[in-house]
Order: C-alpha cells, then sequence, then structure tokens
C-alpha cells in the first residue's frame, strides 16, 4: 500500500503534524509520497517525491492534514482518481478530519485493514444560460451566491424541477450537502444534518425577513438560481475561486454522480463527532 502526504503548510501547526505523520509511517516501514514542493521541508524523511499527476497514479491513500479546507481540497482532486482520503487535523475544529494529532498512531490499522471509507454526497454545480456551458465545479460542502465585496439585499430566485420554489431577499444563498452542514450553513443558521440523510440544503444569509427560512430537499432535486440581471453577483463553490454570474446566465444545482470517499479508523458516529468538535469549541472560547 502507498500513501501520499498532502500537507497545508500554512496552518500553524501543520509542519510539526506533518513530521509526526511521516515519522510514524517510518515506524511502519511503509511507502509513502509528497509533491516535490515539499522536499526542501522533508528531504530527512522516508518520503518519495514526484509531480502531483504522478502520485495521484501510484497512491492507494491521501493523507491530507490541515483543517476542513484542506481536507475537501485533497478529497476533491482524489475523486476524480477514485481514491480515498484520511483527514488528520492540524487545525481548529475540522469536521472532516478522521485523526486528532494525538492519534496518529492509529495510522498502523491503515496497513492491517481496520478501517472504513465513508461515502459523502456531492454537489454539482454548473452556470449556464441554459445551452452553453460557462463554468462547472463539485461541492463537498457548499456553493454560496452573495455579492462581491460589499453588503446590499440580494433578490435571489430559486426554482426546483423548473418550478417556483421561494423567493429570498437577502445577502447571500447557501446551497449545500449534508457535509456542508456543519460548515457556512451552520453560521447562517442552518440546521445540522447527518451526512447519511442524502439531501439539499438552503440557507439564506441574512434574511430580510422573519419567513426567511432554511429549506431541506430531498437529493434527487434539480435546483436553479437565478438573479437580476442587473445585478453584480457572484457564486463560489467550497470557498474556491468566484465566478461571475453574467446576463442570462443562471446556475444550476443537483446531486453528482460522484462521492468523495473519506477513510474512518475510529469507531465514532457523526453525532460523537459533533458533540466533541463543538463541545471543544464552546470551552476555549
Amino acid at each position: 500500500m502507498v500513501f501520499a502526504i498532502e500537507p497545508n503548510l500554512t496552518r500553524a501547526n501543520a509542519y510539526e503534524v506533518t513530521r509526526e505523520v511521516c515519522h510514524e509511517l517510518d515506524k511502519l516501514g511503509a511507502k509513502y509520497l509528497m509533491t516535490k514542493e515539499n522536499k526542501e521541508n522533508f528531504s530527512d524523511t522516508g518520503a518519495s517525491f514526484f509531480n502531483k499527476k504522478e502520485i495521484f497514479s501510484k497512491a492507494d491513500i491521501f493523507i491530507a492534514i490541515g483543517g476542513d479546507g484542506t481536507i475537501i481540497r485533497c478529497a476533491k482532486e482524489a475523486l476524480q482518481f477514485n481514491k480515498p482520503v484520511l483527514g488528520i487535523n492540524a487545525g481548529r475544529l475540522a469536521f472532516m478530519a478522521g485523526l486528532e494529532r494525538h492519534e496518529i498512531h492509529l495510522l498502523k490499522n491503515l496497513l492491517t485493514g481496520e478501517y472504513c471509507v465513508e461515502k459523502r454526497m456531492l454537489l454539482k454545480t454548473v452556470l449556464t444560460d441554459g445551452e452553453k456551458l460557462f463554468a462547472s465545479d463539485y461541492c463537498v460542502n457548499d456553493t454560496v451566491v452573495t455579492r462581491p465585496g460589499r453588503a446590499k439585499l440580494l433578490e435571489i430566485k430559486v426554482e426546483r424541477h423548473g418550478k417556483r420554489l421561494i423567493k429570498y431577499y437577502a445577502d447571500g444563498l447557501i446551497i449545500s450537502t449534508p457535509t456542508g452542514s456543519t460548515a457556512y450553513s451552520l453560521s447562517a443558521g442552518g440546521p445540522i444534518i447527518d451526512p447519511e440523510l442524502e439531501s439539499i440544503m438552503l440557507t439564506p444569509i441574512c434574511a430580510h425577513s422573519l419567513f426567511a427560512r432554511p429549506f431541506v430537499l430531498n437529493s434527487d432535486s434539480e435546483i436553479c438560481i437565478k438573479v437580476p440581471e442587473e445585478e453584480e453577483v457572484i457564486y463560489f463553490c467550497d470557498g474556491g475561486e468566484a465566478q461571475r454570474i453574467t446576463a442570462n446566465s443562471h446556475i444550476m444545482i443537483k446531486k453528482s454522480e460522484l462521492s468523495a470517499d473519506f477513510i474512518r479508523i475510529k469507531p465514532d458516529t457523526f453525532v460523537d463527532v459533533l458533540n466533541s468538535k463543538l463541545t471543544h469549541w464552546n470551552g476555549n472560547f
């Protein structure tokens, strides 16, 4: 079995955590790869260094070290090669992490097969005018529609299967997976959804109405998001690069045919992880 290590060295503790992971894999006699960009920092470890494309073809399992953003980025790259990802927390909450720093010794379970692979639903988001495709992306967490750089109410029309569903007057709208229910949507007042319940959630951002509430739809829903043509509006997927919604264009969102595969070594449930993370967060406020 070959592992690929993808650290986010911009995180405060990621360098130290990555070295601990390398040390543990060296003790286990495991083969692991890193990108050539990491050679300067980790040349004294047992890692072999390749370009990213080679790593994706050679590795069986990816180990992402950082916060949720790092883990999600790695998962979106790995899904194209049908490879699973283990997230190791080097940040704060990291709901997607399978291991914490003090649990690195459990990496041995990867070699003995004592783990499971949890499939998470993705959204596919496309920008189109109905005929021409302008942009397309997959989302582990969410697609967010908002204004660039200023707070001003935005009229957002939502259709489901071609029929009007709801119209929001808000600073923006979050369209999320159950995985994303513990991310931006949670901060905006959305409900927490068990990832085993595949669904699509709409959460308005600072809605200008007492009756504008989050909306939970079944996973076969095809959502169309429209905004006034004269408005300057953007959207982004999983916090990535912003795309402008141009005149006559709209966003189509539906469940993706692909899923993200996350490795779980510990037997804890979604509720266990939720309680542990939120208790830790509140206790360190």
